[in-house]
């Protein structure tokens, strides 16, 4: 089975890497002990004026704007998570040598990804972070944000879960439209596997990663 980044993955991703707008100001580095959606809101920013600034990446530099993701997207992912609980109860048939391969396979999918999100930014796109609901004091919450893409367009529900770990906030899922990212990753993870066993996994994410 072909490994691919569906289109939902990529809206996904799209909306991950926007801010309020494109006059985001810049800002300090994200506090990953600050409200969570306000923690969201940093991460954003940060990304947005970073690439606002950046000559080469708008350019469409592919090297500059993987630089820009690994440095200011990335360290604000939980990725060990997010491929534990995408591979489910094959996690636990793992080897912690295939464990720690995968994590770093699926980063590198998902990285590329990101990067290749930037070239649909616009001056039109906007995301709104809406106020936080429910317990402000668990450690695994959900922020919830509307997505504009052009003016006078119906906003796209987006929800991210965070986790509050020792070094603070970790984004470790995304949900577009009611479409979990975990979710839709573990049915293409044990497809994947039970065709080629979890090295066979590996070994399409590393080339996925590398297209």
């Amino acid at each position: 089975m072909k490994f691919r980044i569906d289109f939902f993955l990529k809206l996904l991703i799209l909306c991950l890497l926007l801010g309020l707008n494109h006059t985001a100001r810049a800002q300090a580095k994200p506090d990953p002990n600050a409200a969570p959606n306000d923690f969201v809101q940093q991460v954003a920013d940060q990304v947005l004026a970073a690439l606002k600034a950046d000559g080469s990446a708008r350019a469409g530099n592919t090297a500059r704007v993987n630089q820009i993701v690994d440095d200011l997207i990335l360290p604000n992912v939980d990725f060990e998570k997010t491929t534990r609980l995408a591979a489910g109860r094959y996690w636990r048939q793992a080897t912690p040598e295939q464990q720690a391969a995968l994590v770093k396979a699926f980063r590198g999918t998902l990285g590329r990804a990101y990067s290749g999100a930037f070239a649909r930014v616009d001056e039109a796109t906007s995301v709104k972070v809406l106020p936080l609901r429910g317990d402000a004091g668990a450690t695994d919450i959900v922020v919830k944000s509307q997505v504009t893409q052009h003016a006078n367009t119906q906003p796209i529900g987006l929800d991210y879960r965070l986790e509050k770990t020792a070094q603070g906030w970790k984004i470790y899922d995304l949900n577009v439209e009611n479409i979990w990212l975990i979710e839709n990753y573990r049915n293409q993870f044990s497809q994947q596997i039970s065709q080629n066993g979890i090295d066979g996994l590996i070994q399409a994410l590393n080339q996925r990663a590398q297209q």
